[in-house]
């Protein structure tokens, strides 16, 4: 997370981890489509010989105080100066999947805030699917930060291929952490956004533990997730889009369970 009080504002890095054509890209580039023109900027590739990283930013998304509902009496939470306010730029990136590109991956990983691991639901990735979120671990601990510290949720893509890992399954695997799951077919557009705001919440949530950030942007800690959504242009529930989660905690504890 980088702070500028001068420029007034906060910036969250999020990272798209996860092997080779899994469906990082695609879920970048659903995202970019499923939110509005006006919250993000221009979609950014940055080629390598024979992979690419995404990345793109959504625009600065002004939060003020009283910009979040209040019910009457409620003085659980006082803004450190109702009148300032601050923007909050969330950047979000992908990783190149292909093998060799470990120092590229660990560079695009550096001063990142929140990890949505992408995996492949189909079973034969399975092994390349447990050979990336090791190297996820790997490049973590060269960047001195714990897999456990590092708010990770878990993405099964490509749901409507043949010869995937059943939906039983991956309840199962999920119970087994405590990482958020979601399942997904990118291609669709099918769990992009949840998988996005699943991780934005628990990137959110051990943020505001250590920094309480809803003070300084001036909004109460549980309003920052909706009013996020309604300014990228969502405007289903958030309380649902959260609900498609498959077992995990939202409230950052962190664990370091492979998919």
């Amino acid at each position: 997370m980088q702070l500028n009080f001068a420029g007034r504002e906060i910036t969250i890095k999020l990272v798209y981890y996860g092997p080779a054509l899994s469906g990082k890209t695609t879920n970048l580039k659903a995202l970019h489509e499923l939110t509005s023109d006006d919250s993000h900027g221009r979609l950014m590739t940055l080629e390598t010989r024979d992979d690419r990283t995404l990345f793109f930013d959504m625009l600065p998304l002004l939060f003020r105080a009283g910009d979040a509902p209040r019910k009457p009496g409620d003085r659980s939470y006082t803004p450190v100066d109702p009148t300032m306010g601050m923007s909050l730029r969330i950047k979000v990136f992908t990783v190149p999947g292909q093998v060799l590109h470990g120092a590229t991956r660990r560079l695009v990983l550096q001063g990142a805030d929140g990890v949505a691991f992408i995996a492949d639901s189909q079973v034969a990735e399975t092994e390349n699917n447990a050979a990336s979120f090791l190297d996820l671990r790997s490049n973590l601990k060269e960047l001195n930060v714990s897999v456990k510290d590092m708010p990770i949720v878990i993405q099964f893509n490509k749901r409507d291929l043949p010869n995937i890992r059943t939906d039983e399954e991956i309840k199962q695997l999920a119970q087994q952490g405590r990482e958020p799951v979601f399942r997904a077919s990118a291609l669709s557009g099918e769990g992009v956004v949840e998988t996005f705001f699943g991780l934005l919440s628990l990137t959110w949530s051990k943020l505001e533990a250590e920094h309480q950030l809803s003070r300084i942007i001036g909004i109460e800690p549980r309003e920052f997730v909706p009013v996020a959504a309604r300014k990228m242009g969502i405007k289903r529930d958030v309380s649902a889009i959260l609900a498609s989660c498959l077992g995990g905690n939202l409230d950052f504890r962190g664990t370091e369970k492979a998919p």
